[in-house]
């Protein structure tokens, strides 16, 4: 059995506690973006990016529109240092980018950290000591005012050094494992901080507050958050900055609610990457932001690149049901799901609506560079016949009617069933071809001539039965109905019910036209044909005849039709035996 009783709470709550945050109902604006890909979530790969792969990957962030992207921890390793250092020397820092490197509040690693921003224009340098009460008492031994000192010269001495080389670097502080310090402490160790750098206007202070282990409900946090917010000096002077890491699955929330609280700016890494259970995901929390109404400032237009980019040079792999990039995210199996996405995106299209608002889905994946046909409704046995006439009509213009739809749906559950697989797009049109167009067996179309005298058409009909040319005759009130007598009568066949539509397959002067048929026969069953050509009356026999091909028993009435045909030429019919 496991022993709850060794957990407790391991967060503090804030003296007081100001929910005011609450009443709103989203984020105003987005907040300054950070991603920490190249830090944060290079260390926790099994096999960290290369040169080559962080350059990459570098660049795939600023063409997205990260305005701040930690670079690194240049003092940590030699890889680390060079590719900073690659930064500067090929120039590949634009000017409206700043680069932040992140260092421990010791004297050793902030030089080895300066030497490396050597010609860097403009840089944020991100200082940081952990001050939760465990990490005081078990790994420092150190006291409370103990690890302020620390957290206050190492302050001291990034403001030295830049001083001293004359840059404009930007400061930040974070108390590390934050989650799990007191509040009143960690706002007396960022004030002391603060103090030492006096932020002006024009050179803001970051307060950078993480999660560095998560461990209580989002709003706990929030509430942490906003505490900080209310009491921090130079506060028209700071940007309050969240690092939420994903520990009990909420740094989503976290982040959100922690905006709402006060906070300006989110470090985070796309697709959630980091150390155990990873950082908080950029990606989701700016396309929530986008969902709304929001512009995030970033570039998701084409998240199949992006994909590919991350995980080729990360070697992760993006889950299919990660929001909004999985590859299953916005698929619909569920046969009821399908038929609402396909109403719901016709009806967006046919009333030219400007606000999206389709059923199932969030946002418009056109917007992320996903496609419909290939991404939405997805067919397995599962799925619904709205879903399966979805994608024949939208990958191939077939518009088959209602019943026939609803026959197709069945049989291609079944084949998905017995295969046990979902079908693409191409499985589909395949079985509709071989299933119904163009029938040949047991009648198969030679030629046939219609001509209208009166009020009456008149039809005949060559066919190969079985091998054999046969010519058939026949008369009705319309072409078609000439053609269906011709057949119908010879052959005694009694349809009960018809259902008839055409369209265009295609466009131009050569353009085919699609025709199917319906018919209900003896037992009450219907069959379905498909007959495609450039003259729509030939693909209206040609269905019509492959409908008839479709029927159960139609080979066996062939069949006895011919032997009685062959025992009249053998004038033996009226021995009884052709009648038996």
């Amino acid at each position: 059995m496991m022993n709850v009783k060794k957990y407790k709470k391991g967060y503090y709550m804030p003296p007081y506690t100001d929910v005011s945050w609450a009443a709103k109902d989203c984020a105003e604006k987005a907040p300054t973006w950070c991603s920490v890909d190249l830090r944060d979530g290079n260390q926790a790969l099994i096999i960290p990016m290369n040169l080559t792969e962080k350059i990459e990957f570098y660049k795939k962030l600023v063409q997205m529109g990260f305005k701040e992207i930690e670079v690194g921890f240049p003092a940590a390793s030699e890889t680390e240092y060079e590719f900073l250092r690659t930064l500067v020397e090929k120039d590949l820092i634009p000017d409206d980018v700043t680069v932040q490197v992140l260092t421990q509040a010791r004297k050793h690693i902030i030089q080895r950290t300066f030497e490396a921003l050597e010609g860097v224009k403009n840089a944020i340098v991100h200082v940081y000591n952990s001050t939760s009460a465990a990490q005081r008492t078990q790994v420092f031994h150190k006291s409370k005012e103990e690890i302020k000192q620390i957290a206050v010269e190492g302050a001291a001495l990034l403001k030295e050094l830049t001083d001293r080389n004359g840059s404009k670097y930007r400061f930040e502080y974070s108390p590390e494992s934050f989650t799990g310090t007191e509040p009143e402490y960690a706002l007396e160790v960022c004030n002391a901080v603060l103090n030492v750098w006096k932020p002006a206007s024009d050179r803001k202070a970051i307060i950078n507050l993480p999660s560095t282990v998560q461990m209580s409900m989002p709003h706990v946090y929030a509430s942490q958050i906003a505490y900080m917010s209310q009491h921090l000096n130079y506060r028209d002077n700071i940007v309050l900055s969240l690092h939420p890491h994903n520990d009990r699955g909420c740094g989503v929330a976290d982040a959100e609610l922690g905006l709402l609280a006060g906070a300006e700016r989110i470090e985070g890494t796309l697709f959630g990457n980091g150390e155990r259970t990873g950082n908080v995901d950029i990606v989701t929390i700016a396309l929530n932001m986008y969902a709304m109404g929001i512009d995030p400032g970033l570039d998701f237009s084409n998240m199949p690149e992006l994909i590919e980019v991350y995980e080729r040079v990360t070697r992760m792999n993006v889950p299919p049901r990660q929001p909004y990039a999985g590859q299953l995210v916005f698929a619909a199996f569920s046969g009821s799901h399908q038929d609402a996405i396909a109403k719901g995106m016709k009806y967006h299209a046919d009333t030219c609506q400007k606000q999206w608002s389709v059923p199932y889905l969030l946002i418009d994946p056109e917007d992320l560079g996903r496609h419909y046909d290939a991404d939405v409704i997805r067919i397995n046995s599962q799925s619904g016949q709205g879903g399966v006439g979805y994608v024949m009509e939208q990958q191939y213009g077939v518009c088959m009617p209602k019943k026939m739809r609803e026959d197709f749906s069945y049989f291609v559950k079944e084949i998905s069933d017995h295969k046990h697989r979902e079908l693409k797009p191409e499985d589909m049109y395949h079985i509709f071809v071989q299933h119904y167009v163009n029938i040949i067996s047991p009648f198969q179309l030679e030629d046939f001539s219609l001509k209208k005298e009166e009020t009456k058409w008149y039809g005949q009909i060559v066919l190969m039965v079985n091998g054999k040319k046969t010519i058939l005759e026949g008369s009705g009130n319309g072409q078609l109905d000439a053609v269906s007598n011709a057949i119908c009568s010879t052959y005694g066949i009694h349809i009960y019910n018809l259902v008839y539509n055409e369209h265009d397959l295609d466009s131009g002067s050569n353009s085919r036209g699609m025709a199917y048929f319906g018919l209900t026969y003896d037992d009450r069953k219907t069959a379905w044909g498909v007959g495609v050509d450039t003259d729509i009356i030939t693909a209206s026999v040609i269905a019509f005849i492959s409908a008839v091909n479709q029927m159960e028993g139609i080979k066996e009435k062939v069949k006895f039709c011919q032997k009685r045909e062959a025992a009249y030429e053998k004038d033996i019919y009226k021995d009884g035996i052709a009648q038996h």
